[in-house]
């Protein structure tokens, strides 16, 4: 683990991510983030967007692949309810010899790094966190950390964004955060040609049949305006294609394309609801195939 010295206080820094989030579709996101991260002159800062849509609509890819796409190294913080001040900047604990070791949040390694920061969430962490880096949002470009009383300042390079779901904030941020997390993203639902690309990417293994029963199930979904997104797509067709390998079943048996819709149908109605399963209008219902 890397460590250096701010004020004679050592700390120790959290390792850059490195995961395997590939943003497949609309070039346009991935530009809008990288403008608002751009410095254009001597007295320009960099602004600190918040990606808002609906869980599932590749929010944190987006934000991730856009970091990447710079060669920074990215950092992922995860927020919750729970989230505390320190959580966010330096955190102490106990080393193997009993002294107190300073350990540096994702956020202030990508800080110190040069890197990208991606707040994943942000509406679930309370005013109170958010508060803590007020100061990093704005000319000031810093952070202070009590625990360790130490001043750490943003390296040039150092760029942040929050992603935030439309549908469960926790917590409703005050206004004097908000200006700060400027300009608002919005992510929608992919149209039907970037959604089956998106299948495709994360279920290479899958043939075209099951991917095209998959997003015309998610295209009809969205036409009725549920909330079903593309990853649980993915999921509901990763379970099914598991099913559909594994041992046939008494009173399931018949060719593969009835067998992969019934599958189909089963592992919406376990990932999401009862109700998801009618939006694969093609299945025979179970209880036909019985009798």
């Amino acid at each position: 683990m890397e460590k250096v010295a701010v004020d004679g206080v050592e700390l120790y820094l959290s390792e850059p991510d490195q995961v395997h989030m590939q943003w497949v579709g609309q070039q346009e996101l991935i530009t809008q983030i990288q403008a608002a991260w751009l410095v254009i002159g001597h007295e320009d800062l960099p602004l600190s967007p918040r990606l808002v849509g609906k869980p599932g609509v590749g929010k944190t890819t987006l934000a991730y692949h856009a970091g990447r796409e710079l060669n920074r190294p990215v950092y992922l913080f995860q927020a919750t309810m729970d989230t505390r001040p320190e959580d966010l900047i330096v955190t102490p604990v106990i080393s193997e010899k009993g002294k107190i070791k300073y350990t540096a949040s994702p956020v202030v390694s990508a800080m110190i790094k040069g890197g990208v920061a991606i707040i994943d969430e942000g509406n679930r962490m309370s005013e109170k966190s958010w508060a803590s880096l007020a100061p990093l949002l704005d000319s000031r470009r810093y952070v202070e950390s009590i625990v360790a009383g130490i001043k750490i300042k943003a390296h040039p390079e150092f760029r942040l964004c929050t992603t935030m779901n439309d549908d469960a904030s926790t917590f409703e941020l005050p206004e004097y955060i908000h200006s700060r997390l400027q300009p608002r993203i919005h992510i929608d639902f992919p149209e039907r040609d970037e959604e089956l690309l998106i299948l495709k990417s994360n279920l290479p293994f899958a043939d075209q049949e099951i991917l095209e029963y998959v997003v015309e199930f998610l295209q009809a979904a969205h036409d009725a305006d549920e909330r079903y997104s593309v990853r649980e797509g993915i999921n509901i067709a990763r379970y099914a294609l598991k099913r559909l390998a594994g041992p046939i079943q008494e009173g399931r048996a018949g060719d593969r394309g009835d067998r992969m819709l019934l599958h189909l149908k089963e592992a919406a109605s376990m990932i999401l609801d009862e109700a998801a399963s009618v939006y694969f209008k093609e299945l025979v219902d179970e209880s036909d195939r019985d009798t």
